[in-house]
């Protein structure tokens, strides 16, 4: 089992940026064949920003976030990162990483994923 642990959240202004970490403790991320990125803004579901694949390296983003998120991992840290560049509001939400030990023929959804962190709160002001 691993734990994962998002930060580096906080208040920005729009086409500021930020970078999020998700450290994971217990295991491994290399144990894990796909890295998600998800968010979840007020009233609204849990969705899809990016994900990595720990085995090659291959990396795939949601078209809202596509061109301004960039994903990145460092194995010797054990740590998973989310540059966030040209920040909308609408990017305003709570971010979570999470952790996929079988890849099952998707990445995109919730349910895909076996562990999550507590999720990092990203406020984007206009």
């Amino acid at each position: 089992q691993v734990q994962l642990v998002e930060s580096g959240g906080g208040l920005v202004q729009t086409g500021d940026s930020l970078r999020l970490s998700c450290a994971a403790s217990g295991r491994t991320l290399s144990n894990y064949f796909i890295m998600g990125w998800f968010r979840q803004a007020p009233g609204k579901e849990r969705e899809f920003v990016g994900a990595i694949f720990w085995s090659g390296g291959t990396i795939r983003y949601a078209d809202s976030v596509k061109g301004r998120f960039t994903i990145s991992n460092d194995n010797t840290k054990n740590t998973m990162y989310l540059q966030m560049n040209s920040l909308k509001p609408e990017d305003t939400a709570v971010y979570y990483c999470a952790a996929d030990r079988v890849y099952s023929g998707s990445y995109r959804e919730v349910r895909d994923y076996d562990y999550w962190g507590q999720g990092t709160q990203v406020t984007v002001s206009s």
